[in-house]
């Protein structure tokens, strides 16, 4: 039987350019990712994503009330996190948010955990940073101390414990689906593997080839902790058109804006073109490319990491709407079906079905 196989996508909200040049205004750019999400409802996609972040480049800083308005406008798309800042956030009203997006949306719900990559929503929240890693440990562990839905009697040092406490709404059709998104550290796996949670490995620079001994130490963690396997999700930026010179093209003045102005923050040179041309190159982390192109490079990266979802992250910078709308097209109609083409070549070729012993002597 061939493995089951899904294809999301994830935006940040990124604040895009409009007709005239200028930055639209978040509340727009908040509008055209309902309609964003509605077309990969429409095109038959898997999973859509948003991302939580607290500054400017981006719209979403409340993920759930976007997910909310999007599950109002769709019918089948499951709708989560990419990711949820656990770490300044309160583990019981995370879940209770989530809980009721899945009411809402008839079991549509899924939450991806994580430390995130940017730090505004500690000060914001009044955490400190000093705390980064404490924080999260803690927090992951009374999430995931909800999730069975009995009574939690839960104490840490950094919030306050709770008693026998039900928490609600109850998820109508079982246990929140939530993964834990990570950005490559060893703890981090084992962390995910600890409490038998699905694994998102967020690949946004280098060969997805390197994550493999990742994916690998979490599946032997998982067994080590005597869970069952869990689903492995990848989560990289990219852009398809039709061609790979005019993916390239459209979207490099866009990357070079975003990398820049987060590499002056982190300490990183000026990105080149030279570079982004490398990311975009079959051991990259870049999908950006003619569908076959990309197509080619998702299944590579899902046979080298033996994963069951791909998330393309298809907002890039201050890239357009329509052109994003026309991505997400190309990626639904024609990059979809070609992967999984790609990954039904590469299965093994299945037993032939023994013949009984009565027939294998008749005639």
């Amino acid at each position: 039987m061939a493995r089951h196989y899904e294809f999301g996508l994830d935006t940040f909200g990124d604040v895009t350019l409009g007709a005239d040049g200028e930055p639209l205004a978040q509340a727009q750019v908040l509008r055209n990712v309902v309609a964003e999400a509605e077309l990969a409802d429409r095109l038959g996609l898997d999973f859509f994503g948003v991302g939580e972040h607290h500054r400017h480049e981006f719209a979403i800083s409340a993920p759930e009330v976007v997910l909310a308005a999007i599950a109002g406008r769709t019918e089948r798309i499951h709708l989560g996190s990419a990711v949820t800042v656990l770490s300044s956030d309160d583990p019981v009203r995370v879940y209770q948010r989530f809980a009721t997006l899945d009411g809402l949306s008839g079991g549509r719900a899924e939450v991806i955990l994580g430390r995130g990559s940017f730090i505004e929503s500690f000060p914001l929240f009044g955490y400190e940073l000093s705390q980064y890693q404490d924080l999260f440990e803690e927090k992951l562990n009374l999430f995931a101390a909800l999730l069975p839905q009995e009574p939690v009697t839960w104490e840490g040092k950094l919030r306050a414990p709770l008693t026998d406490q039900l928490v609600y709404p109850r998820v109508e059709h079982g246990r929140l689906k939530t993964w834990v998104g990570v950005g490559g550290s060893p703890e981090s796996v084992v962390r995910a593997a600890h409490y038998g949670l699905p694994l998102v490995l967020a690949i946004i620079g280098g060969s997805p080839a390197r994550f493999a001994p990742l994916a690998e130490l979490y599946r032997k963690a998982l067994a080590q902790f005597g869970h069952e396997p869990q689903p492995i999700a990848v989560h990289s930026p990219g852009i398809i058109a039709d061609t790979d010179d005019e993916a390239l093209d459209t979207l490099w003045p866009h990357y070079e804006i975003i990398m820049n102005r987060i590499g002056r923050e982190r300490g990183w040179g000026a990105v080149t073109r030279e570079h982004f041309e490398g990311e975009a190159s079959p051991h990259g982390a870049l999908y950006a490319g003619s569908p076959e192109t990309v197509a080619q490079k998702i299944a590579a990266a899902l046979r080298a990491l033996g994963a069951g979802r791909f998330d393309l992250k298809y907002s890039n910078g201050t890239l357009p709407h329509e052109a994003m709308m026309r991505s997400i097209e190309l990626y639904a109609t024609r990059v979809v079906p070609r992967v999984r083409e790609l990954l039904a070549e590469s299965e093994p070729e299945p037993e032939p079905a023994s013949e009984p012993a009565d027939a294998a002597s008749a005639g």
